[in-house]
């Protein structure tokens, strides 16, 4: 592993709270030549509204406009790390789609920035923001440090879901058997328990009962929430 690696996981890993582990990461943003730095989290439930995790060290100014405009619905960022984990760099073509907002980020000192997100087997997915009020990213910085930077990407969701996800999303420490694993799957392919019973030869109560306890677990109101929530979760 690179040195610098070395340093910033033992700086990163060893963080015992989301602050001290933001402002590790900070450190290590900075030392790739990014004054800011942001990383939000999304959790995968409630399917209606997932709760969200996000710490920056952008002006407060900034943070409170952010907001106030609910820009998180149009950030092209944010879009973009929904639907693929490959990095972007900020760019013209990037923001064409929504200028008020790109106007003012760079109004904020938001001039230049890059991207990536990751997601776990969890369904958490997460994203890291790097950026500067000065000086574009060139082919060779990019050349020099695109594998840091994405390194990096990983290492920040890894430790903020660590310290985070337990907190905001407490389901993720449920655990089914694997007949209740079985079970839900074929649920979730619209089966009903007379079918299931057939396809596992075990009687039809077996098979509600092992519903039932999924039921429980997952905190479901019924069959068809469960099967989402198992496969929301990444149990299925």
């Amino acid at each position: 592993m690179d040195s610098w690696q070395e340093v910033q996981i033992q700086a990163l890993l060893s963080a015992e709270t989301e602050l001290d582990f933001f402002a590790a990461l900070s450190d290590a943003a900075g030392e790739l030549g990014f004054e800011y730095c942001a990383y939000g989290m999304r959790m995968p439930l409630p399917v209606s509204k997932p709760r969200v995790f996000m710490v920056n060290n952008y002006s407060m100014t900034w943070q409170e406009r952010y907001a106030q405009e609910n820009y998180l619905s149009v950030d092209p960022t944010v879009a973009h790390g929904m639907k693929s984990v490959m990095p972007l760099v900020w760019s013209e073509r990037i923001f064409s789609s929504c200028r008020p907002f790109w106007e003012d980020a760079r109004a904020h000192g938001l001039q230049f920035g890059w991207a990536q997100s990751c997601y776990d087997a969890k369904g958490v997915g997460g994203l890291l923001t790097l950026a500067r009020s000065n000086d574009d990213l060139s082919e060779s910085e990019l050349r020099s440090h695109s594998l840091k930077m994405s390194w990096l990407a990983h290492i920040a969701h890894e430790g903020l879901s660590n310290l985070v996800v337990a907190k905001l999303m407490p389901e993720a420490a449920i655990e089914l058997s694997p007949r209740e694993v079985e079970v839900l799957r074929w649920t979730a392919e619209g089966k009903t328990s007379s079918e299931v019973s057939n396809i596992l030869h075990i009687a039809e109560r077996t098979v509600n009962f092992h519903v039932n306890n999924a039921l429980a677990k997952l905190g479901a109101a019924n069959k068809t929430a469960a099967a989402i929530k198992a496969a929301m979760l990444g149990l299925l």
